[in-house]
């Protein structure tokens, strides 16, 4: 099939390998504007932007798709399909209706649960016991069109939003590749999605990463490994702020926020219910270290509050 593939991160990069490696044709790439990143605020390509060049693929990097340049670039492309992950901007109507056979979502939930910008984060903070990946077919609501098909997983008391990540975007790319499969055959069915049990996924903002120690150990738990690697929970002692990249829960007890334990044996902190052991630690730029190490160059009495003003 001609293919127009449009996607901005890793999850959707391993989407557009797949989808060369199976022999199909991608026209244009479309993906977010470089953005500056790191400490030099340079200009950086998207994952998606960078396998595109490397395999001399035409890439289209408008602000917006609403406009006529945009629609003609599609529809000179003549795609019959066109396949989004993670892109990141809103497809309109003029868009969607481009490609004889539509336009086909990678989503990393299992719809209806968790439409929107995080999924995989907002699964992990909620508890769920399983996530996966859904096809569907885009239509002008937020990930509200039909699915054609679902893979549920697990998600493992351990796993971080990076590594259910990884898992998923691997799964989706496999999914894609046989959806079109079955598309081209004329074997594709859409089911609506049920009215019931829908849950919205909203962007992930920074003060939500701010540890609160009257929370549940089981919560904070969560909390950490949703927000690994991006963008990291954090938590004080006194005026120095460091990240929390991996903890579990701990037995104890005291005031939330209460250290517990400041040894070679590790860092314990009370919460709101239960204890939470910090095992991986990283003040402002330092390196990560063991909570032990940590330790060594930045002491923490006993009885000290984290998090406390």
């Amino acid at each position: 099939m001609r293919v127009v593939f449009a996607g901005t991160p890793a999850f959707a990069e391993r989407a557009l390998a797949a989808l060369l490696d199976a022999g199909h044709v991608i026209p244009l790439v479309l993906t977010q504007p470089d953005r500056s990143a790191g400490r030099g605020m340079h200009p950086a390509k998207s994952p998606v932007k960078r396998l595109a060049v490397a395999r001399g693929l035409t890439v289209f990097q408008p602000v917006t798709l609403r406009d006529a340049t945009s629609v003609q670039a599609i529809r000179a492309s003549r795609p019959d399909v066109l396949v989004v992950a993670a892109y990141g901007l809103i497809l309109p109507v003029a868009v969607l209706e481009l490609a004889p056979l539509g336009a086909l979502n990678i989503h990393a939930s299992l719809l209806p649960l968790w439409r929107g910008a995080a999924p995989i984060q907002r699964a992990l903070l909620a508890g769920d016991p399983e996530t996966g990946v859904s096809i569907m077919r885009m239509e002008e609501g937020l990930d509200t069109g039909p699915v054609f098909v679902r893979h549920a997983i697990a998600i493992d008391e351990r796993d971080t939003a990076g590594r259910l990540h990884d898992k998923l975007a691997d799964i989706g790319a496999e999914m894609i590749v046989g959806a079109l499969r079955e598309l081209g055959a004329g074997r594709a069915q859409f089911i609506p999605q049920p009215a019931e049990g829908v849950s919205y996924a909203r962007k992930i903002g920074k003060h939500e990463a701010h540890v609160d120690w009257h929370r549940t150990s089981a919560e904070l738990d969560r909390l950490v490994r949703a927000f690994h690697p991006a963008p990291g929970a954090v938590t004080t002692v006194g005026r120095i702020a460091f990240k929390v990249w991996s903890a579990r829960p701990g037995n104890g007890r005291g005031a939330p926020g209460e250290v517990l334990r400041a040894d070679r044996g590790g860092l314990l902190v009370a919460c709101g219910e239960g204890a939470l052991e910090l095992i991986e630690l990283q003040r402002a730029g330092g390196r990560r270290l063991a909570a032990a190490e940590f330790l060594r160059g930045n002491p923490i009495a006993l009885g000290a509050r984290l998090g406390a003003a």
